[in-house]
């Protein structure tokens, strides 16, 4: 009888699976600081996740994959060492908090002389 080798998850499978920002940098094995990653996790992650996308992995071997997503991981945690998640306002929330407030649409009566 044969025997079958069951392969290791490929890193994208891993991260798929990863349940907190901190499971991604001990995957990827980033270095990082619990202080910046407990205020900007999401944010991390969002942003590697940008980087992520913006490359097409498909024919890429697991070692270079799984060095693309150290790098990016790397890549957005240090965006986040030099900026601040309002600064960089990846999500709806922050880009609405600066967007200048639309001007009424229509006039009340009662404001006319």
């Amino acid at each position: 009888m044969k025997e079958t080798k069951m392969s290791e998850p490929s890193i994208l499978e891993q991260l798929k699976k990863a349940s907190c920002a901190e499971e991604f940098f001990e995957l990827l094995g980033v270095d990082y600081d619990p202080k910046v990653v407990n205020v900007a996790r999401l944010h991390i992650l969002r942003r590697m996740g940008q980087y992520l996308f913006s490359e097409d992995l498909c024919d890429l071997d697991g070692a270079t994959v799984t060095q693309r997503c150290k790098d990016f991981l790397e890549r957005a945690y240090q965006d986040f060492l030099t900026s601040t998640p309002i600064d960089e306002r990846l999500f709806k929330v922050h880009k609405d908090a600066v967007k200048p407030a639309a001007p009424p649409a229509l006039v009340q009566l009662n404001v006319l002389k």
